[in-house]
């Protein structure tokens, strides 16, 4: 299978609880000091329901619901020509511990440069709670043909 027809490729929507524990110990990692993200007295004193999840925590909720490189070794990809390109975020509301997410993720989109030395696939992902939209992400994975294996 060819690189070009993972186009359109959509992995099996899933859900998940965002847990209080784990925006705390993300927050943490990540070096926040705001008690929003892991003092849940200071999330309410704030005006938030509970803990205050991280913009970036709903990427990681991403990159483990959706296997890209799995899907891509899968396809016959070398994953050492794999490449993390650019990855965007649109928020519609924050998130919060006590959600509860749905996520769907496809590649919507291919390309090539440099003759096809480059390959590029868009993948995009929707979070929603309830049928509502909370947040759009877009990643793209760069392929280097001819990269040594």
């Amino acid at each position: 299978m060819s690189t070009a027809s993972l186009k359109g490729y959509t992995w099996p929507e899933s859900t998940v609880d965002v847990e209080r524990g784990r925006v705390a110990m993300f927050a943490k990692a990540i070096g926040e000091t705001d008690p929003v993200y892991f003092d849940v007295e200071a999330a309410r004193a704030a005006g938030h329901p509970d803990l205050l999840a991280p913009p970036t925590f709903v990427f990681g909720l991403d990159l483990e619901h959706s296997d890209t490189l799995g899907v891509l070794e899968a396809h016959g990809v070398n994953l050492s020509a794999v490449l993390h390109g650019e990855q965007r975020f649109t928020y519609h509301r924050e998130v919060h511990a006590g959600d509860s997410l749905t996520l769907q993720a496809e590649f919507t989109d291919y390309y090539a440069k440099r003759g096809g030395a480059l390959e590029f696939l868009v993948r995009r992902s929707q979070l929603t709670s309830a049928g509502e939209l909370v947040a759009e992400m877009e990643s793209v994975s760069v392929i280097r043909n001819g990269a040594p294996s």
